[in-house]
């Protein structure tokens, strides 16, 4: 079974989570450091590098990394190349696929396509599929995460 995680500073992507009735593990800032122990996606909002450090510290705790399948980025579309920048700027460091993006707290179709690549990545997990769809965003004008650190590499 694929698993979830994600993070939220105002709460936009809990409501996301909860509108797909997915189990999922929240990162906290208070104790970011959470072992997945499974393949999962993970799943983010659009705020400032110096706003990520507890998703680095989790990235960055045990086997995370190397476990990571794919990224779902959240955002607003009126802040144009920023949106979904966390997710992207995670996809260009890590080189991991991001699966797919959507505005705010989502809506029904977007429910509907992330219970399907959840449902996709599961089949993938179990050998029943090859390749899981991967959204092509534009990556131009991104910068790196500047305080990502490589532990436990």
């Amino acid at each position: 079974m694929v698993k979830i995680a994600f993070y939220t500073i105002t709460g936009q992507t809990q409501r996301f989570i909860n509108k797909t009735g997915l189990d999922a593990h929240r990162i906290e800032d208070a104790h970011p450091q959470y072992q997945m122990n499974d393949k999962y996606i993970l799943i983010l909002p659009s705020y400032q590098d110096f706003m990520m450090d507890s998703v680095v510290d989790f990235l960055t705790y045990k086997d995370n990394k190397e476990n990571l399948l794919g990224l779902i980025g959240c955002g607003n579309r009126n802040f144009n190349d920023l949106f979904a920048q966390t997710a992207k700027k995670i996809s260009v460091t890590l080189h991991v696929p991001i699966l797919y993006l959507l505005e705010l707290s989502g809506n029904s179709a977007d429910v509907k396509n992330v219970r399907q690549i959840v449902k996709e990545a599961c089949k993938k997990e179990r050998g029943a599929q090859k390749d899981l769809p991967v959204q092509n965003p534009s990556l131009s004008n991104i910068s790196f995460l500047s305080d990502f650190r490589q532990k436990n590499e």
